[in-house]
């Protein structure tokens, strides 16, 4: 399983980005995540070029086999079962400490529907499973007296002790909310073009085979690389990690965007607590919006 490896600075992290840059586009996947994207059949189309650390089969064999050939068969039960319950909706499913192989490491998996194909990521696993999940209504309930700005401030606040990260930068409409650990170098640009996971804007990204664009549904995954301004444009605002939360209750549209000046092993279970927090969130703002408006 791939490993975190040491610390850099900011100034070595800056020097490597122009030949990381070139290296990412949509059908990249960031190296602390295995891709594979998967028929409805769960037959391989496209398999990330290290899903060898995973499976101990090359990439190249993957491609239009059944994915049961190569994991153990109660783990294919399971997470087939788990998306039955998936299908239809634009939701996401996850899945935690799961063993797909003989290999004595547990790994984390999320999937999600994509234009007809199911996209499949697994990263390393967490085990810190309920924890943040467990302090959300805490969270929310502490927003109960706040209105107008101050409950966005409260909710920034708050979505930054819940993830750990230095920065939140919540916009919804025109309003924009900051909580923020010490200065950064630039404020969060809500419109850059970020996956909803970036763990550490220094990694090399790992190409998805086959390399051809076309019929792809990779640009949707949660850990694909981002693209390479979108890295640069970090670096100069000293960001090394970030995580997206959009929101969406009955047309009320938003964002929560979470930034890190250090790497942050992807937990996609901190995604999903982040996102419950949000929806919930999204929800106190609606009647704060009928009550006041």
């Amino acid at each position: 399983m791939p490993g975190t490896g040491a610390m850099e600075s900011i100034d070595e992290v800056a020097e490597q980005r122009p030949a990381q840059a070139r290296e990412q586009s949509a059908l990249c996947i960031q190296p602390s995540a295995f891709f594979l994207e998967l028929s409805l059949d769960w037959i391989v189309l496209r398999a990330s070029e290290n899903i060898h650390r995973l499976l101990d089969e090359s990439h190249v064999t993957l491609i239009d086999e059944p994915l049961g050939r190569f994991v153990h068969s109660q783990a294919l039960h399971d997470l087939r079962n788990l998306f039955s319950r998936l299908s239809g909706t634009t939701g996401i499913g996850r899945a935690y400490a799961v063993r797909l192989t003989n290999d004595p490491d547990l790994v984390d998996v999320a999937f999600q529907l994509s234009d007809g194909r199911v996209l499949l990521e697994a990263t390393r696993s967490s085990g810190s499973y309920g924890e943040a999940f467990g302090t959300v209504g805490g969270l929310i309930s502490g927003l109960a007296n706040s209105h107008g700005q101050a409950l966005l401030d409260g909710a920034a606040r708050r979505m930054r002790a819940l993830t750990g990260y230095d920065r939140v930068t919540l916009v919804c409409g025109e309003n924009r909310a900051e909580s923020s650990r010490g200065a950064f170098a630039a404020p969060a640009d809500m419109n850059a073009d970020l996956p909803a996971i970036v763990a550490d804007t220094a990694a090399h990204a790992v190409h998805i085979f086959p390399r051809d664009e076309e019929d792809s549904s990779a640009i949707d995954a949660l850990m694909r690389a981002p693209p390479g301004d979108a890295v640069e444009a970090l670096g100069r605002a000293a960001v090394r990690a970030t995580m997206r939360v959009p929101f969406n209750v009955d047309g009320l549209r938003g964002e929560f965007r979470c930034d890190s000046r250090t790497m942050r092993d992807p937990s996609f279970e901190l995604h999903a607590a982040a996102e419950l927090f949000a929806q919930l969130f999204a929800m106190r703002l609606e009647i704060d919006h009928l009550r006041n408006g």
